[in-house]
């Protein structure tokens, strides 16, 4: 399996990969009652450094209160977690998931005294959409499925249940041979990908939409804001339609999964000239250049592994 390796990091403790088991009972098997993120760590120049660390943690936090899960474990100590978990795993380029979830004590829908459990695991992951993909562009199609509302659920929040409806609407692209679907939302406006914030952009300026438009709030969109900021690209933060992606110069997905990936096409029409554009190419690799430690400015984003691991007793 891809999704595999030796230490699963477990409420507090590094264990088998095997043992980091929970009954079929447990609350969160019932009802997605929990929230998660994903975070990517790279072999940098500098060593082993996990990208944006402690704002994916304090996102992870920010869910779990979104949905009032009294967390008793500490940032610090997550943090912390994800370093030792790939220290343990002897991991220098892998993806991260930590996973805050209620387990087994009562099956009403209320949690109640249901236990919550944090676990963290890590794991090799190539390109999310494939390596073509994130060099040429990848196609996609509008999914029939509506991105649920922010007015029905926090999309602000990466919990576990919500992304039934992200696996309605990539399985349904699939069965029709497209790499990704993207979202309308309640409004009829773009939403995003499946997985993914959606960007486009129409003579030399960045768009990208905000939480009205029922998305999450990606650390990888913020930090692509925050380049085109840097480098003085002008960007601009609204909702927007499918006519708007149709007609744009270029377009683009980013992700901690996908990071920058150019689109293609949507539903067989090429955007633009189907190329990947110049911009797109530019804000690409001066995202790569950023994660892989090749650019000093960006550092305090760049979290290296901790040295005293737990790693050395296992």
């Amino acid at each position: 399996m891809s999704d595999y390796s030796k230490y699963i990091w477990y409420n507090s403790n590094i264990i088998p990969w095997e043992e980091a088991n929970t009954h079929v009972m447990s609350h969160v098997l019932h009802y997605g009652s929990g929230v998660f993120e994903g975070i990517k760590c790279y072999n940098t120049s500098k060593g082993p450094a996990i990208f944006r660390l402690d704002d994916h943690i304090d996102r992870l936090f920010k869910s779990a209160n979104s949905y009032r899960m009294k967390v008793d474990i500490s940032k610090e100590e997550i943090i912390n977690g994800c370093k030792d978990i790939v220290s343990a795993n002897n991991l220098s380029d892998c993806y991260i998931r930590p996973i805050i979830f209620y387990g087994y004590d009562t099956l009403g829908v209320n949690p109640k005294d249901c236990p919550l459990n944090t676990a963290i695991a890590c794991f090799f992951w190539g390109a999310y959409l494939g390596d073509d993909g994130l060099q040429k562009g990848v196609d996609v199609t509008v999914s029939p499925y509506q991105k649920i509302s922010y007015k029905a659920m926090p999309t602000t929040a990466k919990a576990s249940g919500q992304y039934m409806n992200s696996l309605l609407s990539v399985t349904e692209a699939k069965n029709r041979g497209y790499d990704e679907a993207i979202l309308l939302n309640a409004e009829g406006d773009m939403a995003e990908g499946s997985g993914q914030n959606l960007f486009y952009i129409k003579d030399g300026i960045v768009h990208t939409n905000d939480e009205k438009s029922s998305i999450l709030l990606g650390i990888t969109r913020d930090s692509i804001l925050t380049i085109c900021k840097d480098l003085n690209i002008e960007s601009k933060i609204h909702r927007f339609s499918l006519d708007d992606l149709l007609s744009a110069d270029e377009v683009f997905f980013t992700g901690t999964a996908s990071e920058v990936t150019p689109i293609r096409s949507i539903d067989g029409n090429l955007i633009s000239d189907g190329n990947v554009g110049e911009l797109t190419l530019k804000l690409k690799d001066y995202y790569m250049n950023i994660v892989l430690g090749n650019n000093d400015q960006y550092s305090n984003w760049l979290s290296l592994l901790n040295h005293n691991s737990p790693v050395n007793s296992l």
